[in-house]
């Protein structure tokens, strides 16, 4: 069990841009602290100094001496228009359900507006129910892309030793839809709306029923998606989830 009483409030701690190799090293402990990764799959100290000296992200949060969170994210394309590609957003254990991830998104965003940027598009485990909400009814994102196995299979017990599909977020940062998001957290459903139920990627279930429900989920939303709705948020019912798609 963790033990939280002593912990700083998350108000508290200090974010900021990551400066030397001192704190990129801090952030390769933060990933097997979040993801329990193997050293093959840790992203290495040498890429978060690329990131913070040639015009990408690499922001993290300090208790102290320690980094319990970061978010690191570098310059893209997409159909042209640059924007940030946010790889890694990681908050330890001890931390999560705080309101850090938050943070450290809200930081993302003042410094990419600072910047000139507009948009950040990151990809997440679209089995996720708690990081599909956050992504899209918090943040105000939207889902517009389903990738399959993304990373291939890593060492990370979280993965379960499933492939590592994602979906897409787009996040247009100064949108009314985000900033009614950031204010309200509303979920709104239109007319015309689709809905996709989430399957349990519980680890307790078969590792043949999770991929089997990994497997339909794919084929539901590429379907869609391909048909040029996006993903606007999701409604939840007692242990169930749907996502909503519309169309753009």
């Amino acid at each position: 069990m963790l033990i939280t009483a002593h912990l700083r409030p998350v108000q508290e701690l200090e974010i900021r841009a990551l400066e030397g190799i001192a704190d990129f090293q801090k952030a390769e402990q933060v990933q097997v602290e979040t993801w329990g990764f193997r050293e093959r799959d840790i992203v290495p100290a040498a890429i978060f100094s690329v990131a913070r000296n040639f015009g990408g992200q690499a922001i993290g949060a300090l208790d102290g001496e320690r980094m319990v969170g970061f978010a690191l994210s570098f310059g893209a394309l997409e159909d042209g228009h640059g924007h940030f590609h946010s790889h890694m957003v990681a908050v330890v254990p001890e931390y999560q359900n705080r309101g850090l991830g938050m943070l450290i998104k809200l930081a993302q965003r003042a410094d990419a507006l600072r910047r000139g940027i507009d948009q950040i598009m990151w990809t997440f485990d679209p089995l996720q129910i708690r990081n599909a909400y956050f992504n899209t009814v918090k943040l105000g994102g939207i889902g517009v892309r389903y990738i399959p196995n993304l990373y291939g299979r890593t060492s990370s017990p979280l993965h379960g030793g499933m492939p590592t599909d994602r979906l897409l977020i787009e996040w247009n940062l100064s949108s009314p839809r985000v900033i009614r998001a950031l204010d309200e957290n509303v979920v709104e459903v239109h007319s015309g709306a689709e809905f996709v139920r989430i399957p349990s990627a519980s680890p307790e279930l078969p590792i043949a029923e999770r991929l089997s429900g990994q497997t339909t989920l794919r084929e539901q939303l590429s379907t869609l998606l391909n048909e040029q709705y996006v993903i606007t948020g999701l409604v939840r019912s007692g242990d169930d989830a749907s996502y909503i798609l519309e169309k753009r």
